[in-house]
């Protein structure tokens, strides 16, 4: 497990342990009250905090394992989604905390993501992948509309959205361009893909993974050579390796 995994499955842990620790201050605070109705309203949430946390806490661990294994455990994906549901936005404040920037925390989650989808066999075929790409990738001065039909695209080279066409005609999937997270989230729902290779910025990959669970996502991390949604760049070759890990699975 590289050190970019690390950072998030490290905030994960320490997340159960500031939840462990604010319960068990709470439940003694309030465990030794005389009015015997308040005490069983009380035994009775922390029983049920207790069957949350320990749902959590294997999840989280099922992650660890599903990286060191290599290998997804089918009977755990409920509990991973679950676990990454509930800590994720505990695990990025946490991180703040200690002056972890969310970018940071927000890259090392995609990372152990498309992890967790490469352990995956048999993932999807040909015509039932999507590529959604932002709109920062046309080049800024480009006046086809290409959010509508992607085909409108003249394939003229100056921007990436030619190189993700030429892939999409390649490998036999889908290019869809989306202007933000709401035509996204149409475009998934009207494609019906059983896998999305996504291009976005840390914040918007990590929201859209969650968002689109438990559909699989690989995230592709885009460039900002000329600051963020202008102009943006993306690595074709990591379109690529998602592709094949996608469409081939592992």
């Amino acid at each position: 497990m590289n050190n970019h995994k690390r950072l998030y499955i490290g905030l994960l842990f320490a997340s159960l342990t500031v939840i462990a620790l604010g319960f068990l201050g709470v439940y003694n605070l309030i465990r030794f009250q005389d009015y015997p109705l308040f005490r069983g309203i009380t035994i009775g949430l922390a029983s049920i905090f207790l069957l949350g946390f320990i749902l959590v806490a294997i999840g989280t661990t099922a992650i660890v394992a599903t990286i060191i294994r290599a290998k997804n455990i089918p009977s755990f994906e409920g509990l991973i989604r679950i676990a990454t549901t509930f800590l994720f936005p505990i695990a990025v404040r946490l991180g703040g905390l200690f002056g972890i920037t969310r970018e940071r925390i927000w890259a090392s989650f995609i990372e152990v993501n498309n992890y967790l989808v490469r352990t995956h066999r048999n993932l999807a075929i040909k015509g039932r992948v999507v590529i959604l790409a932002p709109h920062c990738l046309q080049e800024s001065h480009c006046p086809v509309k290409i959010t509508t039909d992607i085909n409108n695209c003249r394939r003229c080279g100056k921007c990436d959205i030619c190189g993700l066409l030429e892939l999409a005609d390649q490998y036999g999937v889908t290019l869809r361009v989306a202007t933000g997270g709401t035509l996204a989230r149409k475009i998934i729902g009207e494609t019906r893909p059983r896998g999305v290779i996504a291009i976005a910025c840390e914040r918007d990959l990590s929201s859209g993974i969650q968002d689109s669970n438990p559909l699989p996502v690989m995230g592709v991390l885009n460039r900002r050579p000329h600051g963020p949604c202008h102009d943006t760049r993306v690595d074709l070759n990591r379109v690529e390796e998602a592709l094949v890990t996608m469409l081939r699975g592992g």
